[in-house]
C-alpha cells in the first residue's frame, strides 16, 4: 500500500498477521511507522499522521525522528546503522533518492554525494546504499542491505558497520537472549532494558556456543505462552552483532530500537570502485502470544524454503561415542549389522578414519583412507550398510588442518593466521577464500563421495577463528572465509543433489538460519545427556524447527556429564528431533536391543506427525519441570513430554494446563507406557493414568487448555509422554 499527505508517503506491507509500514518524506529520512500486529492501510496513514514526536528541552528546533540509516548527519546519538569513509577519511550523508514497492517488498536507495547538501545534484556519488525489506508469508521480515563505492576518482571505502536497526515501542520493557559454553548451550537469560546501549557480539569467527542466538524485546514477563514480542535473528555464520538501544531522547514516537549486522573487523571490508559489501541477511519477527508465537512464525519461514519433506527423517546411528578414534573394519560392520537390525536407517562413521587419524593431534587435512586402519579403503563397509539397506555417512572437518599433516607441511600457506601459540584441539584454521584451497578440499570430497557412495556428510567445525589472517593480503578474512564456506557447500550440493549435510560445531557452536540454507540438520550440543538436552532442544527449537535438530540415545552414563540415567529417559528426550543413536550397540544387552527397537519404530509412526507440528512449551508447570510438545496444525493430535530434571519443595503435582489444543474438542489420553514407563517419586500417580482399572481418558479440551491435569510427581530424571488425541473436528 501507498499512501500519500502533505508532502509524505506511507509505504506499507501485510502477511496474514504483521503489517510494516515505512515513511518517505521530503524533509526527513525514511523512517519506519510501524511493526507488529497487522493493521489496515488507513490506521498506517494515522500512524504516519501522527509520528512527529515533541520537541524536547535543550534538544533540536525539531521533532526526533530514527531513520533507517542514521547517522551523526542525522543527529543520531546512537549506535550508528552504517560506518564508513573514504580513502581519506571523509565521510558524506546518505540521501534516499529512489524507492521500489510491491505488495511484500520495499527497497530503498539511498547516495552520498560530495556535497553535504541534499539539492546539489551536480555533485559526484561517491557510495551507494541498497535496503530490501521483504515481509515472508510466516510473517518474518528479512532485511538485506548492500553498499557500493561508486566514486570514479579512484578513492576506496572503507566500511566498518552496515546493520538494519528497527524502532520498538515503549511497552517493550524487557530482553530475552541466549548464552552458554560447550555441552551447555542457549541457556536462556532475561533482564530489564534500561537506558543505554545493550550490545552482544559473536567474535568467533561464528555464532558460538554463547550465542546471542535469538534476540527478544517483550512486554514485562512476557513467557512462552503470553505478552507482545519483538525478535531478531542475524541469519550469519560469521562473526556478528545484536543490538537493543534505548536512549532517554528515545528515538521519534517509539522507545527503543532492536536488530544488528555484521561485525566487522578492521580492515576487513575495502571497497574498490565498482566493487560491494552485501550485508548477512537479518530477520525480525513479532508475536503477541510470547515466544511460541515467534517460533511458530520462524518455523514456518523455514519450512517454506528448506522443506525436508521430500522424505522422513531417517533414524541415524552414530559412531562416535560407540568406537571413539578405536576404528576396526570387523567392529564396524558388526556395528552396522547390529543398527540394521533394530531399525537403523542411516549408519554415520565419525572421526578416525582419514590418514593419521589415531587422536585429535594429526591428520586433519588429509582426507584420504587410511591404509593402515582402512587396507581395502572404506568400500566394504559402504557396501555392507547399503546391502542392510541404510544409508552411509562420512565425518568430515574441512576447515581444520593439524600441523602434523602432509596438508600443513605442503601449504603452510593455505593457513589462516600467523602460526603462532593459538592451537585450538591441536588444530588451527584453513583459509577457504583461497580458490585453490577451496577447489582442494572440493576434489578430495567429491571423491570420497563418489567412490564410497556416500549419502551424508556429518560436517564439522571445532575452534574458534582468532587472529583469522588472510597471509597473501595480510587481512581480517572472516567475512570472505564464511562467503566461501557457503559457496563450498553450494558446489557440493549442487554436484549431489540428493547428498545430506549435518553441520555441527563442537556441538552447538554455530547454529543459524545461514549455514541452514546449505545444510539439513544441526547437531545442537556434544552432550546428550538427556536431562540437558530436554532444555538445549527447549531453546533450540525457539529458531530451529524439530525435525533439523539431531537428538541421539547415548549410553547409559553420560559422555559429557558422567550421569547415569534410564533407558526409559534417553529414549524419550530423543523423539522429538531428529532421532538417532549415538552408542555401541555390540555392549548392549538383548533387552537392551529390544527396547531401542521398539522405540525405533514408535518414532517412525510419529516422525511425519512430529516433524510437521507446530511446537508448544507450557508456562504454567511445577518447580523443576518442563512440560513440552508438538501439536498438529490443525490440533486434532498431540505429544507431550513432562519432565523432571529435579526435586522441588512442593509434595505433590497439581493440575497442569496443556496448552496449544483445540477449545471445540475432546482428546482421548494416554500415557505412553512400556519402554517409556517412568519411574514415580510417590507411592501411585493420579487416577486417570492407571489404565488397568478405567478405559483411556477423554477429556474436554476448552478444561485442558484452562484447568489442565493433575500429573505424577516424578522421580529426577525421568519423562512421562503422554498423547492427546481428537475424537472429531468439533466434539462438543
Amino acid at each position: 500500500m501507498k499512501a500519500q499527505s502533505d508532502g509524505y508517503r506511507v509505504h506499507c506491507i501485510h502477511s496474514d498477521h504483521v503489517s510494516f509500514a515505512i515513511v518517505l518524506a521530503d524533509d526527513v529520512p525514511p523512517y519506519v511507522v510501524h511493526w507488529g500486529r497487522r493493521i489496515r492501510d488507513d490506521q498506517a496513514q494515522q500512524m504516519a499522521d501522527t509520528s512527529f514526536a515533541s520537541v524536547m528541552n535543550s534538544s533540536f528546533d525539531r521533532p526526533r525522528i530514527r531513520g533507517l540509516l542514521d547517522t551523526a548527519f542525522q543527529g543520531n546519538s546512537g549506535i550508528p546503522a552504517i560506518r564508513w569513509c573514504t580513502e581519506e577519511g571523509k565521510v558524506f550523508p546518505f540521501f534516499m533518492e529512489e524507492i521500489a514497492t510491491d505488495s511484500r517488498t520495499i527497497t530503498i536507495v539511498y547516495r552520498a554525494r560530495q556535497s553535504v547538501s541534499k539539492r546539489d545534484d551536480a555533485s559526484e556519488v561517491v557510495a551507494e546504499v541498497t535496503q530490501n525489506f521483504e515481509l515472508h508469508d510466516s510473517g518474518v521480515l528479512s532485511v538485506k542491505s548492500s553498499v557500493r563505492n561508486t566514486n570514479r576518482g579512484g578513492q576506496k571505502l572503507f566500511v566498518s558497520a552496515l546493520s538494519c536497526l528497527l524502532p520498538v515501542p515503549h511497552r517493550a520493557q524487557e530482553l530475552v537472549d541466549c548464552s552458554g559454553k560447550w555441552a551447555h548451550e542457549r541457556e536462556l537469560q532475561r533482564q530489564q532494558l534500561r537506558n543505554g546501549s545493550w550490545r552482544r557480539g559473536a567474535f568467533r569467527g561464528k555464532p558460538g556456543h554463547d550465542s546471542p542466538y535469538l534476540t527478544v524485546l517483550g512486554t514485562r514477563g512476557f513467557s512462552f505462552r503470553s505478552g507482545e514480542v519483538w525478535g531478531c535473528h542475524i541469519a550469519w555464520s560469521g562473526n556478528c552483532e545484536v543490538v537493543a538501544e534505548r536512549l532517554p531522547e528515545g528515538c521519534g514516537v517509539h522507545s527503543a530500537v532492536l536488530g544488528g549486522g555484521e561485525l566487522l573487523q578492521d580492515g576487513e571490508i575495502i571497497l574498490l570502485p565498482g566493487e560491494e559489501y552485501e550485508s548477512p541477511t537479518s530477520l525480525f519477527m513479532w508475536s503477541d502470544s510470547g515466544l511460541d508465537g515467534l517460533s511458530k512464525c520462524l518455523h514456518a519461514y523455514v519450512r517454506s524454503w528448506h522443506p525436508l519433506g521430500k522424505k522422513p527423517r531417517p533414524v541415524s546411528l552414530n559412531t562416535w561415542e560407540a568406537v571413539y578414534f578405536q576404528h576396526d573394519e570387523e567392529r564396524l560392520i558388526n556395528l552396522a549389522h547390529s543398527a540394521a537390525s533394530v531399525g537403523i536407517e542411516r549408519f554415520v562413521l565419525d572421526d578416525g578414519w582419514f590418514r593419521g587419524r589415531r587422536d585429535d593431534h594429526a591428520g586433519l587435512g588429509d582426507w584420504f583412507v587410511d591404509p593402515e586402519v582402512w587396507p581395502y579403503g572404506l568400500t566394504k563397509l559402504s557396501n555392507c550398510v547399503h546391502e542392510l539397506g541404510m544409508e552411509f555417512g562420512l565425518w568430515f572437518e574441512p576447515e581444520m588442518v593439524n600441523l602434523d599433516s602432509d596438508f600443513a607441511r605442503q601449504h603452510p600457506d593455505w593457513i589462516l593466521g600467523e602460526l603462532s601459540n593459538l592451537s585450538w584441539r591441536h588444530q588451527f584454521v584453513v583459509d577457504l577464500s583461497r580458490e585453490e584451497v577451496s577447489s582442494y578440499l572440493e576434489e578430495r570430497i567429491c571423491a570420497l563421495v563418489e567412490e564410497y557412495r556416500v549419502d551424508y556428510i556429518k560436517w564439522d567445525h571445532n575452534r574458534d577463528l582468532f587472529a583469522a589472517i588472510s597471509l597473501p593480503s595480510g587481512r581480517v578474512s572472516v567475512h570472505q572465509q564464511t562467503n566461501a564456506l557457503y559457496e563450498l557447500l553450494q558446489r557440493l550440493r549442487s554436484r549431489f543433489p540428493s547428498l545430506e549435510i549435518e553441520s555441527c560445531s563442537s556441538g552447538g557452536g554455530r547454529i543459524d538460519l545461514g549455514i541452514l540454507r546449505y545444510a539439513d540438520r544441526i547437531w545442537a550440543s556434544d552432550c546428550i545427556d538427556p536431562l540437558e538436552r530436554v532444555r538445549i532442544q527447549q531453546s533450540t527449537e525457539l529458531l530451529v524447527p524439530p525435525e533439523y535438530i539431531g537428538m541421539h540415545v547415548g549410553d547409559r552414563i553420560a559422555h559429557t556429564t558422567h550421569r547415569t540415567t534410564d533407558l526409559a529417559t534417553r529414549m524419550a528426550a530423543a523423539l522429538f528431533g531428529h532421532a538417532g543413536i549415538e552408542w555401541d550397540l555390540l555392549s548392549c544387552s538383548p533387552e537392551e536391543l529390544d527396547e531401542l527397537r521398539k522405540w525405533v519404530e514408535i518414532y517412525k509412526s510419529y516422525r511425519h506427525r512430529l516433524h510437521s507440528g507446530i511446537t508448544i512449551n507450557a508456562d504454567f508447570v511445577p518447580e523443576g519441570c518442563i512440560l513440552r510438545g508438538i501439536v498438529a496444525e490443525d490440533s486434532g493430535w498431540s505429544l507431550f513430554a513432562f519432565a523432571r530434571l529435579q526435586t522441588s519443595s512442593e509434595g505433590y503435582t497439581p493440575r497442569v494446563i496443556f496448552p496449544g489444543l483445540a477449545t471445540d474438542r475432546c482428546y482421548r489420553i494416554r500415557a505412553l507406557g512400556g519402554s517409556f514407563t517412568p519411574s514415580l517419586h510417590q507411592i501411585s500417580g493420579p487416577r486417570w493414568l492407571d489404565e488397568d482399572s478405567r478405559e483411556p481418558l477423554v477429556f474436554d479440551g476448552e478444561l485442558l487448555v484452562s484447568e489442565g491435569l493433575p500429573l505424577p510427581y516424578l522421580n529426577p530424571g525421568q519423562i512421562l509422554l503422554i498423547e492427546l488425541e481428537s475424537l472429531s473436528q468439533s466434539h462438543r
